[in-house]
């Protein structure tokens, strides 16, 4: 699939695809608290989304059983709900959702702790989500893609956290997934030029340990090999003539 510029049109519905999905995601964040389940924050995902008249990108999306992505401590991506998993005080949580718009695509994922958590895990919620920060800042016309990349790694890297590397961004618009692919990690080829209208998902994937992760027996929980920590933090962007301008955060 070759990388797609937006119409104006397309710009509008992923707008409100994105707006829909921040509110999704601060109604969630309400919600978590200890004693509740990974499912019953999954049962009320799908319920907010369905109200605004959306569905969520996720559900059934290549076999995926759940509207909500939601790993636990260890797990970094794609944990699946459940209702014997309980949250606790101290554990971090990363839910993970998208929204489809008449037609259009959002994607974003938040970190959070639970109740009292460790100074180590508050500050590896912080640097994932800072290294999104500091990637936009090369999310200009005219700069590469791996300028984007290059950031994200550079920053985690200087907390000695490990960066993913079997996970990546991507492109978004009418699928979830488009090209490009949106590495948090620097490459040899500098990737494709920056234009206005691109709309990518760049979303940082930090292990507190080494990068290397494990695939469960569910073939969708991703884990940490070393039993380390994990945190992501992911917007839906659109390069513009100027800055950046975030979808999915209001």
């Amino acid at each position: 699939m070759a990388v797609t510029i937006k119409s104006e049109r397309e710009i509008t519905l992923m707008r409100e695809a994105g707006k829909i999905l921040a509110a999704t995601h601060e109604e969630l964040e309400r919600a978590l608290k200890p004693g509740v389940s990974t499912w019953e924050i999954n049962r009320l995902g799908e319920e907010i989304i369905r109200s605004y008249g959306c569905v969520p990108s996720f559900k059934n999306y290549m076999g995926y059983p759940a509207s909500i992505c939601i790993s636990v401590n260890d797990e970094v991506v794609h944990g699946i709900p459940d209702k014997k998993r309980i949250l606790k005080e101290g554990d971090i949580v990363s839910l993970d959702a998208g929204v489809i718009y008449k037609g259009y695509h959002s994607d974003a994922a938040r970190t959070h702790g639970i109740g009292q958590i460790s100074p180590e895990a508050k500050q590896l919620i912080d640097v994932t989500r800072q290294c999104f920060f500091e990637g936009i800042k090369y999310a200009k016309v005219g700069n590469h893609l791996n300028d984007i990349s290059r950031a994200i790694q550079s920053y985690a890297e200087a907390f000695g956290y490990g960066v993913v590397r079997d996970l990546v961004g991507h492109g978004i618009g009418s699928h979830l997934h488009e090209d490009p692919e949106v590495p948090n990690f620097a490459r040899k080829r500098r990737g494709i030029k920056l234009r206005p209208g691109m709309t990518l998902a760049v979303e940082p994937m930090i292990n507190a340990g080494r990068l290397d992760v494990r695939w469960l027996d569910d073939e969708w929980t991703v884990v940490t090999e070393d039993g380390s920590l994990s945190a992501h933090y992911e917007n839906t962007i659109l390069i513009t003539e100027g800055e950046p301008e975030i979808l999915t955060l209001y």
